[in-house]
């Protein structure tokens, strides 16, 4: 029987899929200040050698705006999308034997929030036009799942939140029992984690991993962290990293925990907090690409922080106070296509 293994974000990356706001997307009313953050971040991955699938509605206007990135490590599409969040529609990759297979998802908006009829078909558009490769593409869409809900080990773990899985608008009707099974089949995962704890203020994912925790190699998890205890999230934190210490691998050891700070709040231009964490990075073979906030001593303190898991790799900062503005930060602007 041919295994499928569910890898791990720093394993394989041979690009970067991105989409670049415009008028039509939720980034109008700030469209110079966001179109401004995707291209530095853009320039970001490919000045540090990081091919990128950039998705756009106007290939000339696409090609202008990155007109001083390297265009050797850039494929410009021009797609039908709704949005920017990669992470949550594009392909999810498992190796099948010795090929890898892009898992296209079911996408709905994080659960009916948003529209989503364009970003949900992203998939079968790149595959239809040979950006994914036919032969690797596989049709999950009878099943409701985004790239930043979950996270693996690529050893047979999964770790993920029951507070979005398990929402009634994604897969409503399936037990846990039900999502597990389906889990371990499609992505060939055999541990599952479910994380039970742990919630930002202005998040509208149902509190996707991305933003609270992350595995690393070496047995490691990186968890966001609360020190103030006036914090409004201080509680449900704290009730994450108790539950993370209970946490065992499949060896029934438990995790090396180690802790991200958390950002000093943000708020928006009518007074509402922003969900900022350093847990939503890029990771691939050789960078780790760390969004910072313009706060000197925590965004140094973060980036010193995941160097503890990821000893080996570039640590790269990228300001993301723009990408805040839409509740998403770096590794929601992105999905590693191996």
């Amino acid at each position: 029987m041919i295994e499928t293994r569910f890898i791990a974000e720093w394993e394989s990356c041979s690009h970067v899929l991105l989409a670049l706001p415009d008028e039509s997307t939720d980034w109008d009313y700030v469209l110079p200040e966001a179109q401004e953050q995707f291209v530095r971040l853009i320039r970001t991955l490919t000045d540090n050698g990081e091919h990128c699938i950039v998705l756009c509605h106007d290939r000339a206007g696409a090609e202008s705006l990155l007109c001083d990135c390297n265009s050797d490590l850039l494929m410009i599409v021009e797609a039908p999308y709704n949005d920017t969040w990669t992470r949550d529609y594009g392909p999810i990759t498992v190796i099948r034997g010795e090929r890898t297979r892009s898992l296209d998802f079911g996408f709905n908006g994080w659960g009916l929030k948003f529209a989503a009829d364009k970003d949900n078909l992203v998939n079968l558009f790149l595959h239809d036009n040979l950006v994914l490769d036919p032969e690797r593409y596989r049709n999950v869409r009878d099943f409701i799942l985004e790239g930043g809900s979950v996270e693996t080990d690529g050893q047979g773990t999964l770790l993920t939140t029951s507070r979005c899985l398990l929402s009634p608008n994604r897969n409503g009707g399936k037990s846990k029992k039900e999502i597990g099974e389906r889990l371990r089949d499609v992505l060939g995962v055999e541990h599952i984690l479910w994380l039970d704890h742990g919630a930002l203020e202005g998040d509208d994912t149902d509190s996707h991993i991305d933003t609270l925790c992350r595995m690393a190699p070496d047995n490691v998890i990186l968890f966001t962290g609360c020190r103030n205890m006036d914090d409004p999230q201080f509680e449900e934190l704290l009730k994450m990293r108790a539950q993370l210490s209970l946490f065992r691998n499949m060896e029934g050891e438990s995790y090396n925990l180690v802790e991200l700070p958390l950002p000093d709040p943000i708020f928006d231009s009518e007074g509402n907090r922003l969900p900022a964490t350093y847990a939503n990075y890029l990771v691939t073979e050789r960078n780790l690409f760390m969004p910072v906030y313009n706060q000197p001593a925590n965004d140094l303190l973060a980036c010193q922080t995941v160097r503890i898991a990821f000893p080996n790799h570039n640590i790269i900062p990228v300001d993301c106070r723009t990408l805040l503005l839409q509740h998403g930060s770096l590794h929601c602007s992105t999905m590693q296509i191996p």
